[in-house]
């Protein structure tokens, strides 16, 4: 078949590289605009625009995807199938009906209908669930909803951050799709329609979400933290500098100080307390700096037993 990919990030690549590297032509590659990204601000191609330039794929990086003229380059393309992964705009029907095919399947990371949203893996991992997966769905208006082709399933390890299940999601999504594919190609795949009664949601992490409550137990905080690690990162304050822990473990000890009370062992230890139990930081950064193991961190810039946190 004749294939249009749609992704931008990190986790779309993978699956791209698999189709690109299978008997299918990717005949287009569909991103965001290159963006101003790190310290320097420099004007950068996403991760898959910087494989589809590598790799001598056509590459369309429409500000707005839903103009007109987006639709018909695509049809002029003849293609059969179109495939997303985290692409990040809507798709209008003229876009997802532009195939051959008719449709566009979409790789999404949850076991639908769970986490249908922008942040599905980080919700997961707020929520406390032991497993999550890859669904293949159909891609239609009301995000998220379409009939699913096909899932696969993963544990979620329990100390696991919000990076490293990504990574393990992006090599599962591109085997997933992989066998879609094959199923669309070959005329076998079969569309089950989501119970729209058990949907879930995983909006955006927005900024107000990621700033750490010591009033909530300590386990509580410890998901935070793995769930928003490595971005955007749950954040504190301390003397009004913005502290984001990326890693914390959970002491159980009673405990016996406000939350946001920092408590300084014999060993140097740090503990926050929190509504029930410490946080214990294991790695953590300051605003602009580089992250650091926590030993490390206190050398440059001690918080002395007493401190208060937020």
């Amino acid at each position: 078949m004749r294939l249009v990919f749609f992704g931008t990030p990190d986790f779309s690549v993978a699956t791209l590289e698999r189709l690109h590297a299978g008997r299918h032509d990717v005949v287009a590659v569909v991103s965001q605009p290159d963006r101003r990204r790190g310290r320097g601000r420099k004007h950068t191609p996403s991760p898959v625009s910087a494989v589809a330039e590598r790799e001598g794929l056509p590459l369309l990086r429409p500000e707005k995807v839903n103009a007109r003229e987006v639709a018909e380059e695509l049809r002029s393309l003849a293609p059969d199938l179109g495939v997303v992964v985290a692409y990040g705009q809507f798709l209008p029907k003229r876009i997802r009906e532009a195939p051959a095919k008719g449709y566009l399947i979409n790789g999404h990371a949850s076991l639908l209908p769970r986490y249908r949203g922008a942040a599905p893996i980080a919700r997961a991992i707020l929520e406390g669930e032991s497993r999550t997966g890859i669904s293949v769905m159909r891609v239609e208006r009301e995000m998220d909803s379409g009939p699913v082709a096909l899932t696969r399933e993963i544990a979620i390890g329990a100390d696991e951050s919000a990076g490293e299940l990504t990574a393990r999601l992006a090599s599962l999504c591109a085997d997933a799709i992989e066998e879609a594919v094959e199923q669309v190609a070959e005329d076998r795949v079969a569309w089950v329609d989501q119970a729209a009664d058990a949907a879930t949601f995983a909006p955006k992490i927005e900024r107000a979400d990621a700033e750490i409550d010591f009033t909530a137990p300590a386990s509580v905080l410890a998901r935070l933290v793995r769930a928003l690690a490595p971005a955007p990162g749950a954040f504190t304050r301390l003397d009004e500098t913005a502290l984001t822990l990326l890693e914390a473990r959970v002491d159980p000890a009673p405990v016996d100080a406000e939350p946001g009370s920092v408590s300084r062992a014999a060993d140097g230890t740090l503990r926050i307390a929190t509504g029930d139990g410490w946080l214990v930081p294991v790695r953590l950064k300051r605003a602009g700096g580089k992250v650091l193991a926590v030993d490390d961190f206190l050398r440059g810039r001690p918080i002395p037993d007493g401190a208060t946190l937020g």
